[in-house]
């Protein structure tokens, strides 16, 4: 990039910046007006962390060209891909552009083919509608949390197959809300608080190394049960014993063993770091997804009723299989919709290569650029009326305005890996549902957007109904 013929335009700093902890306190207090409110400001807004300065860049045009365009000026870092990697480690989402990310992402691409996932669709089908079908009829339930333990069981089956240990899979559940809320703790305090030996600081590493450890027992047992000639992949003591054997394996194998099975195989930290990073992914990303979705659909009856329209078309009174998720465009666009409004991700940062002008504005080498989704997905003149959830906003004939707006998955070469998955996971989910249940309402107040490392619902309880009345 050649450099600037005019001098830069000075960046605009954000009103309400403290001594010593900058901005940090609207982050905590109010992050998601205050991320909408630096837009009024500039197309690129210097706020402060802490001490250190950051550029929040509001113009999707310009996430764009950081995303895009000028990505290998802008690779990936700053405070908050540094707490993220406390726990998930040097993960494909987390670790430093350059030759590494690009030989761990083509390992893992094969993992989420479109040929790969339909292996697992039954199985993950099978695995929603036991859960879904299990819930307590007329029962007030914690739909946030109860969209994380389906989102979460649903992916342990997808990428490590079936049998895994139960203990497993509560443990995951326990421990991940936590760790969450001690990530963006570390994103927006000051480094050197994050630093101190505080109860809060060692709680979030005693967390983070049980979780590797839970991983680790969960590629053991992934090995032991997919092994030729394992009794547990077998059902006998060899293979050649069984008529049973392969179709028993194929049962038994998630996506990981693609991972497992690569000619250039990773380390045993390396399956950690990805094993994890796909896990925090599942959870929060296609969790609170569903749980917004469930809670605008119930308020929504024209939007549930065309759903369930759309469902019985397709499904009659069968059950959903997985070939029928292509045929459902107004689920997706319920889902997207939910996205865009709800997030999922409020604030993402890149870091400078070097001094680098981003719409006339000098940003310093090393600082942080902040772009959030949040704030694109909510930008009036993209989407009019942004606080209104409106399914029909991403029809063929009105999608266009939105392009370059809606930034949930990324975009890039750093483009989230596991897109497809979840767009897949999200609809068997949400179809279950429909299917299972005729009726559900909101039983909680109408709940109120909590930024962590998503945007969830502070509280949202919902009754579901096996009978239509009502």
């Amino acid at each position: 990039m050649s450099a600037p013929t005019t001098a830069p335009v000075p960046t605009p700093t954000a009103p309400g910046g403290l001594p010593l902890i900058g901005h940090g306190l609207r982050l905590v207090r109010d992050p998601l007006p205050f991320i909408a409110s630096l837009r009024e400001y500039g197309k690129v807004v210097r706020i402060r962390i802490g001490p250190t300065p950051a550029y929040v860049v509001t113009d999707p045009a310009l996430t764009r060209q950081v995303l895009v365009t000028d990505a290998a000026h802008f690779p990936k870092g700053g405070k908050y891909y540094d707490a993220l990697r406390v726990f998930l480690g040097d993960g494909v989402a987390t670790v430093a552009d350059g030759d590494t990310h690009l030989r761990n992402r083509r390992l893992m691409q094969p993992m989420f083919s479109r040929a790969h996932i339909a292996e697992r669709g039954d199985a993950m089908i099978d695995q929603v509608r036991t859960m879904v079908g299990a819930w307590p009829a007329a029962e007030p339930r914690d739909m946030f949390a109860g969209m994380n333990e389906i989102t979460l069981a649903t992916f342990l089956v997808a990428v490590f197959g079936a049998d895994l240990p139960a203990h497993l899979e509560g443990e995951f559940t326990a421990l991940m809300p936590e760790i969450m809320k001690g990530t963006i703790r570390q994103v927006i305090l000051p480094s050197w608080i994050t630093r101190l030996a505080l109860p809060a600081n060692r709680a979030h590493a005693d967390r983070v190394a049980r979780l590797r450890a839970l991983i680790d027992q969960a590629i053991d047992h992934h090995i032991d049960v997919t092994a030729p000639g394992s009794a547990s992949a077998d059902g006998a003591s060899g293979a050649e014993t069984c008529p049973h054997a392969s179709e028993a394996r194929r049962e038994q194998r998630g996506l990981f063993e693609t991972l497992l099975g690569a000619e250039d195989q990773l380390g045993r930290r390396q399956l950690q770091d990805e094993a994890i990073t796909l896990l925090a992914g599942a959870i929060e990303t296609t969790g609170t997804t569903l749980a917004w979705a469930l809670y605008e659909i119930a308020r929504n009856p024209a939007v549930e009723r065309r759903l369930r329209e759309e469902l019985a078309s397709v499904c009659e009174d069968r059950p959903l299989r997985y070939d029928d998720i292509g045929q459902l465009p107004y689920a997706r666009r319920v889902l997207q919709e939910a996205i865009r409004k709800y997030g999922p991700s409020w604030m993402v940062t890149r870091t400078a290569a070097r001094d680098i002008v981003l719409g006339g504005h000098l940003i310093p080498e090393g600082a942080d650029v902040v772009w959030s989704p949040y704030l694109h997905q909510h930008d009036s003149s993209c989407f009019p009326d942004p606080d209104t959830f409106d399914p029909d906003r991403w029809e063929a004939d009105r999608v266009a305005a939105t392009r370059g707006s809606f930034l949930a998955f990324g975009d890039g070469r750093r483009k989230c890996i596991g897109e497809n998955f979840a767009w897949v996971e999200l609809h068997i989910i949400l179809a279950t549902v429909l299917q299972i249940w005729p009726r559900f309402k909101v039983t909680s107040r109408p709940p109120r957007a909590q930024a962590v490392i998503t945007v969830k619902p502070d509280a949202l309880a919902m009754e579901f109904h096996s009978d239509s009345a009502g």
